[in-house]
């Protein structure tokens, strides 16, 4: 089975529009995993504009989509009311999220309130069914999914979706840093080994695929302790112990251009390699590229 992987938003925190974030774009988060019969959303930042329109405009539509919502800060809803599909009468849309039922839907309907947005919540044509975190046990069309509690301020999900032999893992807007077994001394010397929870391994050992929040660099990070983020250089010590086969580092920091980000991607690859991972593919997400995977 074909399964595509799309980043549509691959920003953090505000949408970065101009020159400077030309290649890595400026949408906020939202990556989308579809097969020929199931359309998995992860999150609905302004990247979900642009996936929206090209909905628009393929051959064969799905009907039904997934949303999985990581949690409901503006960069990962903003982009909700301009998702031209949920003004579509022939779609129907299931959201999941951490947050109870009522509170994912006022979450998302507020910002469509008048004082903010000419259209109302309640006025649009398509079928959108919250879903209880506790479904993600069972399956979701083609994929089986599971969740894990990120360490963010606020609380986040991450999400596991596998078919047969290819599991991805999304964890978006997680400080891995805060919670590595002696953070102080990896804070103090970035060359030193981090040793991840057995919870996060567990979660992403052998996954495919592990798209996660990379927000900062190591110079960047000790004046952003804290806000939610982790260090890139931070993931790779995570997908070597997992035996991950591809990293994307996404939710790039707004002041980072595409060539901080280039050179963040450069100080990841080059401590996969001082662990002992050359195999180790490294990427930074960039809007619009699109990843094939065989299950």
């Amino acid at each position: 089975m074909e399964v595509y992987v799309t980043f549509w938003g691959t920003r953090g925190s505000i949408p970065t529009p101009g020159y400077r974030t030309a290649r890595y774009g400026g949408n906020t988060a939202c990556v989308e995993i579809s097969t020929d019969r199931t359309l998995i959303i992860c999150d609905a930042g302004t990247g979900i504009r642009e996936l929206g329109l090209d909905m628009l405009n393929r051959r064969a539509r799905h009907e039904v989509g997934h949303m999985f919502f990581s949690h409901a800060h503006w960069d990962h809803i903003q982009g909700f009311p301009f998702f031209p599909p949920v003004y579509m009468e022939s779609m129907s849309f299931y959201v999941y999220s951490a947050d109870s039922n009522k509170e994912i839907f006022n979450l998302l309907s507020g910002q469509m309130k008048s004082q903010y947005f000419p259209v109302r919540f309640s006025d649009l044509r398509a079928r959108i069914e919250p879903r209880n975190i506790g479904d993600c046990g069972n399956r979701v069309d083609d994929f089986e999914v599971r969740c894990i509690e990120l360490n963010h301020p606020g609380g986040a999900t991450g999400y596991s979706f596998s078919t047969g032999n290819l599991k991805i893992a999304y964890l978006s807007d997680n400080e891995l840093d805060q919670v590595l077994e002696e953070p102080e001394s990896a804070l103090k010397d970035p060359s030193a080994p981090r040793k991840v929870p057995d919870r996060f391994f567990h979660f992403v050992n052998g996954a495919r695929l592990l798209i996660a929040d990379g927000q900062y660099t190591d110079q960047e990070y000790p004046q952003k302790v804290g806000w939610g983020h982790s260090r890139a250089t931070t993931l790779v010590d995570l997908a070597v112990a997992a035996g991950v086969e591809q990293l994307a580092i996404t939710h790039h920091d707004p002041l980072q251009s595409d060539e901080m980000v280039d050179e963040k991607i450069d100080a990841c690859r080059r401590r996969a390699k001082m662990l002992g991972r050359d195999d180790l593919v490294v990427f930074g997400a960039r809007e619009g590229i699109q990843l094939l995977l065989e299950a």
